[in-house]
């Protein structure tokens, strides 16, 4: 492996700074599990008050809050809708089956995001032989959807059919505040629309590990049983919460850099024989693009990049995906799109063999 290594593979690979490690040193701890940990506490009134909820609870991981929070609102046997990219669906290890019982409905949407025609016609009737609709899931970024971003007024509107068919509303906003910075929008903006929100704090954020779920105290109550159950409780917990209070006094606004990044790397790479993206649809930190069939397949690619020291995914036979994050900078991910036209060049096929591997997924 070559010196420098350029991780593109996900945000989830970003390392603590400096300052985000000294506040976790000084971090006041107590047991968290017994609500006694003043920087837990502190946390999680900062998360409510910021979106404007009566409550928040932390959780180990995006999957954890995420499936918290689907199971405050359903009971074993009800559905929930999402659409068929989304991460819930997908990569949480069917989650909502093994844990709460629930059946997961997957629509198709453009770019991963639901809109009201999407949704019209798929409430189940009242009948004994179907299971009952009780859920919505939307996913802010879109993660396979590329990135993309719901406006405030498209969240409106579909939270006012949410609340006209009496269902519930949840959003997987494991990068949240890289939509709100490229929407132009806040977390009190978004707070009110949708009943609980998971925010992941271990992508765009930097932290170390963690998530919150926000909501009404009736659903926080009921996630942080579930969180029990889960085997998600915990104890002197302070030491992360201090990380994501450091990260959101000071890592929220900086997001705006990851987006120039990343359309930088799409600008750079678009000049590229081969390489198919429009660097006009990048709207955040993900940048999806596809390879001609003739030139090899995505993980063959994959596996020079690696060699050449840049890393990133494959996310589908020909499809591959970068991420920026707090950890490159944007002559990082202009040496990256140089590598990867130098293994165009060469010829990476030819170099690697047959290769596959597994596609990007947080």
């Amino acid at each position: 492996m070559p010196e420098t290594r350029i991780d593109l593979r996900s945000d989830t690979v970003t390392k603590p700074t400096a300052a985000m490690r000294e506040a976790i040193a000084n971090a006041e701890v107590g047991d968290d599990m017994s609500g006694e940990d003043p920087t837990v506490n502190r946390l999680e009134a900062m998360a409510a008050e910021m979106f404007g909820k009566e409550a928040a609870v932390f959780a180990c991981s995006g999957t954890q809050s995420n499936q918290m929070g689907l199971r405050s609102h359903c009971s074993p046997g009800d559905e929930l809708l999402i659409n068929e990219t989304g991460h819930i669906a997908n990569f949480e290890a069917g989650g909502p089956a093994v844990l709460s019982g629930v059946t997961v409905r997957t629509i198709v949407a453009a770019d991963g995001k639901l809109d009201i025609a999407d949704l019209e016609g798929k409430i189940r009737a009242d009948n004994q032989h179907l299971c009952v609709t009780r859920l919505v899931c939307v996913e802010n970024t879109t993660n396979s959807g590329g990135g993309k971003v719901y406006s405030l007024d498209h969240l409106e509107r579909v939270s006012a059919w949410v609340r006209d068919h009496d269902l519930k509303f949840h959003m997987d906003g494991a990068r949240f505040f890289n939509a709100a910075i490229a929407g132009g929008y806040t977390a009190g903006d978004v707070g009110p629309l949708m009943d609980t929100i998971s925010i992941c704090l271990s992508k765009g954020l930097g932290c170390p590990m963690g998530s919150l779920l926000v909501g009404s105290r009736e659903e926080v109550a009921s996630a942080r049983r579930s969180r029990k159950l889960f085997g998600g409780a915990l104890r002197q917990a302070g030491i992360v919460a201090a990380a994501a209070i450091h990260a959101f006094e000071n890592h929220i606004d900086r997001l705006a850099e990851d987006h120039t990044n990343a359309k930088a790397f799409a600008n750079a790479i678009a000049e590229i024989d081969g390489v198919c993206i429009d660097p006009n649809e990048i709207e955040t930190n993900l940048v999806f693009f596809d390879i001609a069939a003739e030139l090899g397949n995505a993980s063959q690619l994959v596996a020079l990049l690696k060699q050449k020291g840049v890393i990133m995914g494959a996310a589908g036979p020909q499809r591959l995906r970068a991420c920026t994050h707090l950890d490159v900078d944007q002559s990082d991910v202009l040496q990256a799109a140089g590598v990867l036209q130098d293994c165009i060049a060469e010829g990476f096929a030819e170099l690697v063999g047959p290769s596959t591997g597994p596609y990007a997924r947080g």
